[in-house]
Formats: C-alpha cells, sequence, structure tokens
C-alpha cells in the first residue's frame, strides 16, 4: 500500500467518530441543525416573513411555516436566477441543480448554496470514502483513481453570473482543484454535453488507466462499462482494471442491475456501497456493507421532517421529527436545508429499519406508485418482487416500467411491465407468477384486489428489444445525467409511449 493511500486513509477514517457521534445523539444534533438554520436565515426576505428570529423550538417552526414543494419555491427561484439574493438564504446563489427526477417534461432548478456544497456534497463525499476505508481497512483504493462521468452545465441564459447545470457538473466544477489528482477523466470530458460522444471518449480515455473506484448511477455505467469492453475486447472488466474494488452508486434502486454488474466486474471482493443523494442534499450513506439500508446523515445541515403516507396530500396532513417516527412505515420526506429550502417535500418515501441509529431504505417517491384500483403498489414492492421473479427464473432485467391497464370491454384491469432483459427468463409464466405471488406477499392492498381474480389479473409482462429504453430517452432528448425511467407511474403515459415507439422502430 503506498504511503498517500496511507495518509489518506488515516485521516478519513478520523471523521468516523463524528458520525459516532450523531448516530449516538441523534435527536439533539437534529435540534442544533434546526437552530443554526433558523438563525443562519433570520434577516434573509423568507426568514423575515415567517419571524426565524422570534423561533426558539420545532413546535413553532412547524405551526409557523407551512409546507413547501417546487412549485412554492419556484417564484422565489425565479428571482435569484434574475440574480437577486437574500430570499431564502443569507449567501449568495449562483448554481442551480437542475432536475428532472424522472422523464417528466419540466426541470426544476434547485439552489445550490457554498454552504450546501462544503457542509453536505462535499463532506458527504468524504463520508463515503470514510465509512468505506473503516469497513474495509486493507483498502488501495487511493493508490488508484475514481471515475466519475459528470452532467453538463452552462450559464443561464437570463443572467450571465448565474450557472445551471446536473448536481454532478455542479459538484465537478466547484470541487477543489487537488480532485483532479485522484479522478479521471478531466473536467473537459467529464462536463462535456453530448452524452454518446462523451460515453464514447470516456472509454477510450480511461480503459489505460487505474481505476479503483466508480462512481454514479447504475444505468448510465452499465453503458459504459460495456462500451469498454467493446472498445478493449475483453471478457470482462477485471481484465482492463485489475484493481478496481469499489462502485459508489445512487440516484436509483441498484436491485435491478446488480447481476448485471456481478457479471461484469466477476470478483467476491468487489464492493458496491449505495449513497442517497440528489439535487436538494445528501441524505444517506450505507455503512454496513451488504446491507440494504443507509444510514441517515444529520450533520449535513439538514433538519429532517417526515409525513406518513397514509396522510399524505389528505387535509390536515401534517409532518413529524425524527423523534417520532416508527419502523416500517412508508414516509414522505421533509426537509430544511442550508441552500435555503424550507419544509420542502422532496419528493421521495421512505421507510425507517432502524431507530437506533436511524437508518433507511429509499421506497419509492410520492408520485410513482399504481393505485389505480387501491392497491397502493410502491416502487419498492416492485423491485423487490421483480428480483425474486428474476432469481427463480435464471433472468436478467435491463431496465422496466409499469403501469395499470384498465378495466374495459377489451381487457381486464391488470398491471403491465414493459421489461428489456438483459437475459430473459427461462420460463416466463414462472416468472409472471412469481412476481405475483411475491406482490401479494408484500403488498395486502395488492393481495385483496387479486383475490379470485376479481378485480386485479396477474400482472401483463411485456419484452420489448434491447437497448429500447436508451433509445426512447434518447428519442425525448434524456439521456444521461440525472434523467431515469419512471419504474412506476399511476396512468399510462410513459408504457403508451414506449410502446407507440418500438411499433415505430
Amino acid at each position: 500500500m503506498s504511503v498517500i493511500n496511507n495518509v489518506i486513509s488515516w485521516f478519513l477514517k478520523k471523521r468516523v467518530s463524528q458520525i459516532e457521534y450523531f448516530r449516538s445523539h441523534p435527536l439533539k444534533v437534529q435540534q442544533d441543525t434546526l437552530k443554526d438554520l433558523l438563525y443562519a436565515a433570520r434577516n434573509t426576505h423568507w426568514g423575515k416573513k415567517y419571524g426565524y428570529a422570534g423561533i426558539r423550538n420545532y413546535e413553532t417552526y412547524r405551526n409557523k411555516v407551512p409546507l413547501q414543494d417546487y412549485e412554492n419555491v419556484k417564484p422565489y427561484v425565479d428571482r435569484m436566477m434574475q440574480g437577486e439574493q437574500q430570499l431564502l438564504w443569507p449567501t449568495d446563489i449562483k448554481w442551480f441543480a437542475k432536475s428532472s427526477g424522472t422523464t417528466a417534461d419540466r426541470s426544476k432548478f434547485i439552489p445550490v448554496s457554498r454552504e450546501a456544497l462544503a457542509d453536505c456534497h462535499y463532506k458527504a463525499g468524504k463520508d463515503v470514502l470514510s465509512l468505506y476505508c473503516h469497513n474495509n481497512p486493507g483498502s488501495k483504493i487511493f493508490d488508484g483513481k475514481g471515475l466519475i462521468m459528470g452532467g453538463s452545465h452552462k450559464v443561464s441564459e437570463i443572467n450571465n453570473q448565474v450557472y445551471i447545470g446536473d448536481l454532478s457538473a455542479v459538484l465537478l466544477q466547484n470541487a477543489p482543484p487537488y480532485g483532479e489528482f485522484f479522478r479521471t477523466p478531466d473536467l473537459s470530458l467529464a462536463l462535456l454535453d453530448d452524452w454518446e460522444k462523451k460515453l464514447d471518449k470516456v472509454a477510450h480515455v480511461t480503459y489505460s488507466q487505474n481505476v479503483t473506484n466508480i462512481s454514479g448511477v447504475p444505468s448510465w455505467n452499465l453503458v459504459l462499462l460495456k462500451r469498454i469492453l467493446e472498445v478493449t475486447g475483453r471478457n470482462n472488466i477485471l481484465e482492463v482494471w485489475p484493481n478496481l474494488e469499489l462502485f459508489i452508486h445512487g440516484g436509483v434502486s441498484f436491485a435491478p442491475y446488480k447481476s448485471q454488474f456481478e457479471k461484469l466486474i466477476p470478483s467476491d471482493n468487489m464492493s458496491y456501497m449505495e449513497t442517497y443523494n440528489a439535487s436538494e442534499g445528501f441524505f444517506g450513506i450505507q455503512d454496513i456493507p451488504q446491507s440494504n439500508e443507509m444510514l441517515l446523515m444529520l450533520d449535513y445541515g439538514i433538519f429532517y421532517e417526515f409525513i406518513p403516507m397514509d396522510a399524505y396530500g389528505q387535509q390536515g396532513e401534517k409532518a413529524i421529527p425524527l423523534s417520532e417516527v416508527e419502523k416500517d412505515t412508508n414516509y414522505a420526506m421533509v426537509i430544511s436545508t442550508n441552500a435555503g429550502l424550507w419544509r420542502y417535500m422532496i419528493g421521495d418515501t421512505v421507510r425507517f429499519t432502524s431507530l437506533s441509529p436511524y437508518r433507511i431504505r429509499i421506497s419509492g417517491r410520492t408520485k410513482n406508485f399504481i393505485n389505480a384500483f387501491g392497491e397502493e403498489v410502491i416502487i419498492d414492492n416492485a423491485e423487490s418482487a421483480l428480483d425474486k421473479a428474476c432469481r427463480a427464473t435464471n433472468a436478467i432485467i435491463s431496465e422496466f416500467t409499469a403501469a395499470p391497464i384498465y378495466l374495459d370491454d377489451d381487457a381486464s384491469a391488470a398491471h403491465q411491465y414493459i421489461i428489456e432483459f438483459e437475459k430473459e427468463p427461462n420460463n416466463l409464466d414462472h416468472f409472471t407468477d412469481t412476481l405475483d405471488r411475491k406482490l401479494r406477499e408484500l403488498n395486502s392492498d395488492y393481495d385483496a384486489k387479486r383475490s379470485a381474480d376479481l378485480m386485479l389479473k396477474k400482472p401483463n409482462i411485456t419484452i420489448v428489444p434491447e437497448k429500447t429504453f436508451f433509445r426512447w430517452m434518447k428519442s425525448r432528448g434524456k439521456i444521461g445525467g440525472q434523467n431515469k425511467v419512471p419504474r412506476l407511474f399511476n396512468n399510462r403515459k410513459y408504457v403508451d409511449s414506449i410502446l407507440e415507439f418500438t411499433r415505430q422502430a
């Protein structure tokens, strides 16, 4: 192990004791975070409007400040993008992370303050490596480079002092210069606009380097790894990068992609580490190897609240603090941040797997579910059931999405899954039966609607050709960066679009 690897690993491990502090004192750390946020923003336009100077506790904060979604925040964002400051946060905000979340047409522009960069996103990046080194004391990760493909950014057309881009581009552009020493490809290539050109160039530039770790969204990294094998003519990625030891992933669930990565990287020593990062902040890190849960990170300048999903969107809905959450309940997450988002409903749902310390799993999106017949199937249900079906039939899924089939004279009500397989099931009927059975085990509402086939029939599986999802996303101008395939949707907008696209192909 090199001296530089030893020194960096030692430095990062010092952070583990600080993480242990908020593990042991989570409620105090969250109370202090709220106090600091309110004090910092007391003289902003927002802080004066809601009397932040006079708020002394959480109950007052909850009673005074209403819950917000992006439509509520957008007028302030528009003014900040014109150059106006001191609206939501006291320091100047010149960077905005463009986020679509799914393939939706409308983009969101999330303010990114310098405090959010330093105390949240970059701190989290160090914590990922700190926890990894703590769990893997023999790691040689810093003897090589980390491969990161960023998005793109540009100067705003409204104000030439304001910049917008994918979160990854914002982070790369503002990263300290020494980061270039540990990262590949260089900044100009990592931020290239043309995603297909970037994939090809990155493949050619990086295959000869000593890459020890990869970071990013699983779907787009799979495309890159396959391109690298095409360029090099090798059989697997370890023949290209023999010292590869870690993939840090986030953005979408890893479950549908895990078997594909294990096929491309055939090593029992390869580590996979999940993170929960978004344009609005960095929220969770997998701190236990081989786990499917993440530690909720409590000292990043983010104060958390949660809305039980059975009350979400209902009259009188009420958020609760961390101290009141329960295990195995589906919650919509609400955040107040050091970038000026106040009681902001991020749109994600989580379940707590542990309360000491607080660990979570992402269960879905508040708008990405199927509830056409009262079945309330969430993404977590579907991905768990699909994983079981794949293991039962030796199948590998590349991409999928699902939507309801509505009852009419010509069709029975059901859920339709559009699936692109890396490896098709050895028995499609068994795959369908396993999927259906697991959904019924996981979701009592779905089970009730499936009873005796009275309302819902078994899932309808439609297989589409290889690269269908990539080509469909490309046709919509939605490849790379923060763009993601919607997994579940409560109407047929995306499913019908993909089916029409395959008919025209």
